[in-house]
């Protein structure tokens, strides 16, 4: 939780096991509208996912945007660049992700804005499953592949760049030139932790156009556990929260810009928009 937190000193690039990349710059056309600023119960979009991945990984939270893209506000911690050209779909994105990252982490997630039941669960199953003779980990459920929900490695930034000076912009392109392991959704639930937290593998659900974001914007918050100091006892409560502030609020919390908890047993002290996810269990001093 300390990427949430912690600034972190430019001179000092440690290696980390898994970072990730979120690509904000597409044109949402079915959408119309940008959909990293789209309302999320108090947050945004591109807030709530990137926050997730903030959670899900020990390494940078890379957002990419287009060139002339305005951003909505994001944690302090996560750090902005832009497409080397536009409207050249994910691989841009992914390279100009990989660009930023400079090895400073040796798996990279790739998401798209767009999934807000992301869980941090479903991250690290995908990332963890990119072994040493693995070059990418794609999730391929329902017969439908999922390339902004898979874990590349950083090294393939030298044939992402060959793909791209030949305009060969498919992922499927990518793929024929890589070592990839294709992960089902039997697969996925072998994970102990995604079998638990996100069944319905909800963290590949995403919304493409208004009706879609209609549909998820009513889906109740996930399911929390909440602890709290009633008088001079604790007491304790499942509620539905998307974020540390709403579960503060439904037990009665008061909340400041920084809000000190327990989340999962891990000291927090921040925004109240931290997004929560299935099954967290918060407990407030």
């Amino acid at each position: 939780m300390a990427v949430f937190y912690a600034a972190r000193a430019l001179y000092h690039r440690p290696m980390h096991e898994a970072a990730a990349i979120v690509l904000a710059g597409g044109r949402s056309t079915r959408m119309g509208s940008a959909k990293a600023a789209l309302d999320w119960h108090g947050s945004t979009l591109l807030w709530r996912v990137s926050g997730i991945l903030a959670r899900s990984v020990d390494g940078p939270v890379i957002v990419v945007r287009a060139a002339d893209q305005r951003l909505p506000e994001l944690l302090s911690s996560v750090e902005v660049v832009a497409d080397g050209r536009a409207d050249r779909g994910p691989l841009e994105g992914l390279a100009a992700g990989l660009r930023q990252l400079s090895g400073r982490a040796r798996v990279a997630y790739l998401s798209s804005t767009d999934v807000p039941f992301l869980h941090p669960a479903f991250v690290r199953a995908v990332t963890a499953a990119l072994g040493d003779q693995v070059d990418v980990a794609l999730p391929e459920v329902d017969g439908h592949h999922q390339p902004l929900a898979a874990a590349y490695r950083p090294q393939i930034i030298e044939t992402l760049e060959e793909l791209l000076a030949a305009d060969e912009l498919r992922p499927a392109s990518l793929y024929a030139r890589c070592r990839v392991r294709r992960l089902t959704g039997e697969d996925l639930l072998g994970d102990r932790s995604v079998a638990l937290h996100d069944a319905q593998l909800a963290s590949l659900r995403n919304v493409n156009d208004p009706s879609q974001y209609a549909d998820a914007y009513t889906v109740s918050g996930p399911m929390v556990t909440v602890q709290w100091r009633a008088g001079s006892s604790l007491a304790r409560k499942t509620v539905t929260a998307w974020s540390l502030g709403a579960a503060a609020t439904t037990v009665g919390i008061a909340v400041d810009a920084k809000l000190a908890a327990l989340l999962n047993g891990e000291p927090v002290f921040g925004d109240p928009r931290l997004p929560l996810v299935a099954d967290d269990d918060v407990s407030f001093a």
